[in-house]
Order: C-alpha cells, then sequence, then structure tokens
C-alpha cells in the first residue's frame, strides 16, 4: 500500500479525545524541568538503533545534512535517500506512545500539529529536490526483524 507522504492522514493518526480535560501534572515543576531537559533531537535510542542496524549491514551515511530540508537523521547522499527516525510523542504518531497528554492540551495540541505540518513540508520539499524520504517511527523500533527489512527494501528500491 503506497500512499503520498502528503496525505496526513498516512502519516499519523492521533486518538480521538475522551473529552475530559484535566489540567494537574503529576510532576513537580523542577521534575518537569529536568524530564524536558533531557529530551534531545540527536543520537536518540531509535535514532542509534537505526544506524547500528545499518551500520552492520554494510549501509554508510550521513548525519543531520544541515543543507537538506529537515536535516533528515540519516543521509544517502548517492541513492539521494534520506531517513527521518521520529519519536512518536513528539510527531503524534497516533500508537500508543504518540497519546496528547492530558495536562495542557491547549497547549501540546497545536504544538505537535505544527510539528506534523512541518514535517510535511519538510518530505515535499525534499521530494521536490529529487530525494526520497523515509520516516521511522520509534515504535517501529521495536520488532528489529521487520524494521531492517523495511530499511533494506527501502534502500534498494
Amino acid at each position: 500500500m503506497t500512499t503520498s507522504p502528503l496525505d496526513a492522514s498516512s502519516y499519523f493518526k492521533p486518538r480521538a479525545s475522551s473529552g475530559i480535560r484535566c489540567s494537574v501534572d503529576t510532576r513537580s515543576p523542577e521534575q518537569r524541568r529536568r524530564i524536558m531537559r533531557a529530551v534531545r533531537s540527536k543520537d536518540t535510542g531509535p535514532e542509534l538503533l537505526v544506524r547500528r542496524l545499518l551500520h552492520a549491514m554494510g549501509y554508510r551515511y550521513r548525519l543531520h545534512r544541515k543543507t537538506l530540508p529537515g536535516k533528515p537523521d540519516l543521509v544517502f547522499p548517492r541513492s539521494r535517500k534520506a531517513v527521518f527516525v521520529h519519536g512518536c510523542f513528539w510527531h503524534w504518531h497516533g500508537c500508543s506512545k504518540g497519546q496528547l497528554p492530558k495536562s495542557r492540551q491547549d497547549y501540546w495540541e497545536p504544538k505537535l500539529r505544527r510539528n506534523i505540518a512541518r514535517d510535511l513540508e519538510n518530505i515535499a520539499a525534499l521530494e521536490a529536490l529529487g530525494w526520497h524520504p523515509l520516516t521511522v517511527w520509534q515504535c517501529e523500533t521495536k520488532d528489529v526483524d521487520a524494521l531492517t527489512e523495511r530499511l533494506v527494501n527501502f534502500l534498494e528500491s
């Protein structure tokens, strides 16, 4: 099944809101600050896993090419392919990890929607430049065999 990467419905599937809005954070402001400061955009666990898999299979790549839209996590210049490794929460994937928080939904929902819009713009810009992007989700890294097959199919096509 191939769908256009510009189709937002194929990119993410947010779950329906229960309508319950809770504004109580279970963490203290200091705990929340420490948690949020620990979040990184580079060298995340899922990204390192994908890099290790590809390197073990003999693929060589460049990291975080600043000259390309969206600074893809892995870039294969000869084949003009780029791989984004996205965290399910930050890009609102719709799996169990990609749920909208119950607190401060008025803050989180617009923020995550902007992330999705930016991702779609970056994919469109890459394709306009003749590149072939692939998005790997954090939840997909749990099944290493399926992930390996997906990456090989993408890089060999």
